[in-house]
């Protein structure tokens, strides 16, 4: 009787399972590699992405930051010798950490002063929204000259003051009056908000930054494209618009210039802006950094 040869137990079944684990685990490897490759990457390209700001005038601002980590004094005697790439186009320079600003051509400064620029705080607010007041760093350029700008204060401005004064915050909408003591309603009629009284009577709220409208304990923010939503005199006679809200302009607060102490513009003295208005062209280059 012929004996049949034993069937072969397999790949599988003499110790491949741990050759398949051993393959898996290095997919695995690889896997995990490509990703922290892809995360590198990306975060070299956010790196460029960054750089790539200044790169309309790299050198300025590469020479003045390197330079200025070891003059140990002010920036006057760096920005003389910035390299002169842009030629005879001026071009406006702005430092954060000296809270000073340079009009230049070439190595010629054709105005220099002093400056308010973001405090760096944050503000949060129950519900998650969250601002930090911080001057943007990079290449920005000046997009238009505004005449007697406004300010229309943003959510955070009355979220700010109801801290500041224990009030609760409550938004105005048109059409839906709020009432207050005395059969009076505070309501929106036309461009302005109102106290219309029971005989009829409308008087427009005369708001200003730190005055804003206040029904017992309610702060009331007014709607947007109403006149109570635009402050006048803040912002100074004149702005530098920048784009994205943010410029150079005046301030009614002289006594913040040289600080950390705005909510991301740059503040120049009013008599500053009025010569920065008048010798700055639309289109000039502005390097914050």
């Amino acid at each position: 009787m012929t004996i049949p040869p034993a069937p072969s137990r397999g790949f599988s079944a003499s110790g491949g399972t741990v050759a398949v684990l051993g393959v898996v685990a290095t997919i695995a490897a690889l896997a995990l590699a490509a990703v922290e490759y892809r995360a590198a990457q990306a975060a070299r390209r956010e790196r460029d992405l960054t750089q790539a700001v200044f790169n309309d005038n790299a050198d300025i601002l590469a020479t003045v930051r390197d330079q200025a980590a070891t003059a140990g004094d002010s920036l006057d005697r760096v920005l003389a010798a910035s390299p002169d790439s842009l030629g005879d186009q001026p071009y406006i320079v702005i430092s954060i950490a000296e809270n000073r600003l340079w009009y230049k051509r070439g190595s010629t400064v054709l105005f220099r002063t002093r400056v308010a620029t973001g405090t760096g705080k944050y503000l949060e607010r129950a519900g998650g929204s969250r601002w930090k007041f911080e001057t943007p760093r990079g290449r920005l350029m000046v997009i238009r000259k505004d005449v007697d700008p406004a300010w229309v204060p943003p959510d955070w401005h009355y979220v700010e003051m109801a801290r500041k004064s224990g009030k609760r915050l409550r938004h105005l909408e048109r059409g839906k009056p709020i009432a207050i003591a005395g059969g009076a309603v505070i309501t929106v009629s036309g461009n302005d908000v109102v106290t219309r009284y029971p005989d009829g009577r409308e008087v427009p709220f005369e708001v200003m930054e730190g005055k804003e409208i206040v029904a017992g304990h309610d702060l009331i923010v007014p709607p947007l494209n109403t006149n109570q939503r635009r402050y006048m005199g803040v912002l100074g006679v004149n702005r530098l618009y920048l784009g994205d809200g943010y410029g150079i302009h005046g301030t009614d607060v002289p006594t913040s210039i040289g600080r950390g102490a705005s909510h991301g513009c740059v503040r120049v003295r009013n008599e500053d802006i009025e010569t920065l208005f008048r010798i700055v062209p639309v289109g000039t280059p502005v390097y914050i950094y």
